[in-house]
């Protein structure tokens, strides 16, 4: 069956692995679900309103997801993992589903875009009434 510690230290290693070090910047497209999680993240916090699943990502990591059918977008904080279904790319809160516009499908295709966190500081602080977000 196995060493026992060797076990515990590779679920270890994938689980913390993906928690060390800043976040990746990228983007990918493909399917997204939403759930309607009502207990604890894999973060240990308690889902919010624009929250969302994602395999790797760091805790923390703001995401932009764009629905590809009809280019709505919204910003979701990565605070679980998932999905687990294959083929799908990110889980995100029914608040985000229907942000989105596809809590009444389920599942829909989509981009998701890292954004960095001194790109939502400037925008944040921006007192310049110059657009930042275009």
């Amino acid at each position: 069956m196995g060493d026992p510690l060797r076990k515990r230290a590779l679920a270890f290693c994938l689980i913390a692995w993906p928690l060390v070090g800043p976040t990746v910047a990228g983007t990918w497209t493909g399917k997204a679900s939403f759930y309607d999680y009502k207990g604890r993240t894999a973060s240990g916090q308690k889902p919010g309103t624009l929250t969302a699943a994602h395999r790797t990502l760091p805790f923390g990591t703001r995401l932009k997801v764009t629905n590809l059918a009809n280019d709505k977008s919204t910003t979701v904080i990565v605070s679980d993992r998932g999905p687990f279904v294959s083929g799908r790319i990110v889980d995100v809160s029914r608040a985000a589903a229907v942000a989105l516009g596809f809590h009444d499908k389920g599942v829909a295709t989509v981009r998701i875009e890292t954004i960095e966190t001194q790109m939502v500081a400037a925008v944040k602080g921006n007192n310049t009434g110059i657009d930042l977000t275009k």
